[in-house]
């Protein structure tokens, strides 16, 4: 009876000691990001957003008394970066979670790793939908989301026929298959459609084709980042005028992007004009923080800052970090942040208030119309 009463004693020290060191070791957030390739246009302002999230939580204590720590990793913007990337913040660096934007080839090459480790993922960037696994949340936006207000505010202007230029991959062509069922269903007609690698950057050929089908709008879904650029570019410089949506653009990369970008239809969850005492705060500590550095918050960077808020009432619900507990507690909190409330309630994705916009002449965006708390719609049904 001595030896079990022992025995049963030192479990106690035991568990207690381990819950100490629980405590105050670090919870460290991976954050895998195309810091090279692609997405090198817009990766730097995600990973200002994440850092300041990071700051402001640990100012305040941290979560349950601990701190939080970043690592990132470079997944150069695609498949075989993300591979590594996945591996080494899961094996190697023991990351907690994993929260970022990537491509949607560096999301799928990614998805096996965050399986096989058991972490919890929030994925924070807007994409061609329907990217389904237990431990992924994402409080982005999804086709459903996004196209419709494009695609009805061209049909008021009198838009019938179109042309859908992508980049080659699940986004590029996720989006436009998708504009393309929208397009007929609202009763117009897609005369056009063509794609060129994610690392491809003459569109030249493609550019032809649109002057040759003469549509009335112009509708394009491309790797975010570099192939936003130069292909805007590349229309500007063949004096395309017609109606011009892009499905991929984000605030920051038409900054980039100067005369070039003026007039180019835009649909986000966020765009730095939202007026709201929320998105002031934050405005205002990223250029406190980041003075001269800043690099203009965006649709792609906001929601990782929210989403490190989102992981913090999560574990916090959780009482603890175990991934377990963290997936349960996701889909039940929620959020106030730059864009209102987000919750990722709905099969793992989030009803969002979309924003029609239209790039000026200075880079900022005129906001055109307001979607609020539009569904994501059936996105991972049979999730278990």
């Amino acid at each position: 009876m001595v030896t079990r009463s022992l025995i049963a004693s030192a479990a106690l020290v035991l568990a207690a000691a381990g819950a100490q060191a629980a405590e105050g070791k670090p919870i460290v957030i991976g954050v895998p990001i195309g810091l090279s390739g692609a997405n090198s246009v817009v990766a730097p302002s995600v990973v200002q957003s994440a850092e300041l999230a990071v700051e402001e939580i640990n100012a305040k204590g941290g979560v349950l008394g601990r701190k939080l720590v970043l690592e990132v990793a470079d997944d150069a913007s695609g498949a075989a970066g993300a591979q590594k990337a996945f591996d080494g913040l899961i094996y190697q660096k023991k990351v907690d979670v994993l929260i970022s934007m990537e491509t949607s080839a560096a999301r799928n090459a990614g998805l096996p790793a965050v399986t096989k480790g058991r972490v919890p993922y929030i994925y924070t960037s807007f994409y061609e939908g329907h990217s389904c696994n237990k431990n992924m949340f994402v409080n982005a936006w999804v086709p459903e989301q996004q196209v419709p207000p494009v695609v009805d505010a061209f049909k008021q202007k009198g838009a019938k026929t179109y042309f859908l230029i992508g980049s080659d991959y699940a986004f590029g062509r996720g989006m436009l298959g998708f504009a393309k069922t929208y397009i007929e269903k609202a009763g117009g007609k897609v005369v056009g459609e063509d794609y060129l690698p994610m690392d491809g950057s003459d569109w030249t050929a493609i550019i032809s084709k649109l002057k040759e089908a003469k549509p009335d709008a112009l509708i394009t879904s491309t790797a975010g980042g570099a192939p936003n650029v130069t292909l805007t570019k590349q229309l500007r410089g063949a004096g395309v005028t017609l109606p011009f949506a892009n499905l991929a653009l984000d605030e920051g990369t038409a900054k980039s992007m100067g005369a070039d970008a003026e007039g180019v239809y835009l649909s986000a969850s966020y765009v730095t004009g939202i007026d709201s005492p929320e998105n002031k705060t934050f405005l205002d500590a990223m250029k406190k923080k980041f003075g001269a550095e800043l690099r203009t918050p965006n649709d792609l960077s906001v929601p990782e800052y929210e989403a490190i808020y989102l992981y913090k009432a999560a574990v916090e619900k959780a009482g603890g970090t175990e991934t377990a507990k963290v997936l349960e507690a996701l889909p039940t909190v929620s959020v106030t942040g730059p864009r209102g409330t987000i919750r990722m309630s709905k099969q793992h994705h989030a009803p969002l208030t979309m924003y029609l916009g239209q790039i000026q002449a200075d880079g900022t965006v005129k906001v055109a119309g307001t979607f609020e708390d539009v569904d994501p719609g059936d996105q991972c049904p049979k999730l278990q």
